[in-house]
């Protein structure tokens, strides 16, 4: 696995996959921002490096023609900016039409809920391929009690009803929220002449 967190330009984006064909990666991902979608095209036809898309779509309806035109070969979309656990169930159905997997976005700032949600798709789809996903804390596991287990390399649901998990409420007030800098976001990325850079 490979993040190119969309931070190159996108010709040379293209000429990186050709490279690292030759490293046989699980997936490149995110070679491109959303905006420039058609360089996809350029990169199917140059390479099989399989690519991974969608942690910055927000609406089901920008990844329907990479599934349908086969510019991808993971769905990486994140379930709660696409609408939900129901978008995203019809998103993967058409992805196992069209010979595509699910990578679920789950990052260390996804809730537990996120990702209860997240092994709950992947244990629904014929076409599971591979989940990201964060070790969480003692603190965080008391505050949301029926967390998923990782264990040998694998998530693994509880045997409670719906995503199996639930928040304690009155212990989340002990952990009130911390300020970050930037508000938790990415540092700005500027160029030597102070022009930023993408994302």
């Amino acid at each position: 696995l490979h993040d190119v967190h969309e931070r190159i330009p996108p010709i040379l984006g293209v000429w990186f996959a050709k490279e690292v064909e030759k490293y046989q990666l699980f997936f490149l991902e995110d070679l491109f921002s959303p905006e420039d979608n058609e360089y996809f095209k350029m990169v199917r036809n140059q390479t099989s490096t399989p690519i991974a898309m969608g942690e910055l779509y927000s609406s089901p309806h920008e990844i329907i023609p990479m599934l349908k035109d086969r510019l991808i070969d993971f769905i990486r979309i994140h379930i709660s900016d696409i609408g939900g656990i129901s978008p995203a169930k019809k998103i993967a159905a058409m992805g196992e039409i069209m010979g595509v997997r699910t990578a679920w976005h789950g990052p260390g700032d996804t809730s537990p809920v996120g990702h209860a949600a997240n092994l709950a798709l992947d244990l629904s789809c014929y076409n599971f391929g591979i989940q990201e996903y964060s070790i969480f804390g003692e603190n965080t596991k008391e505050v949301f009690p029926g967390c998923p287990e990782v264990k040998k390399g694998m998530m693994w649901p509880n045997d409670k009803p719906g995503l199996g998990i639930d928040i304690d409420e009155k212990l989340a007030e002990k952990f009130p929220l911390k300020e970050r800098e930037y508000g938790g976001a990415w540092d700005t990325v500027r160029r030597a002449d102070g022009s930023m850079v993408k994302p």
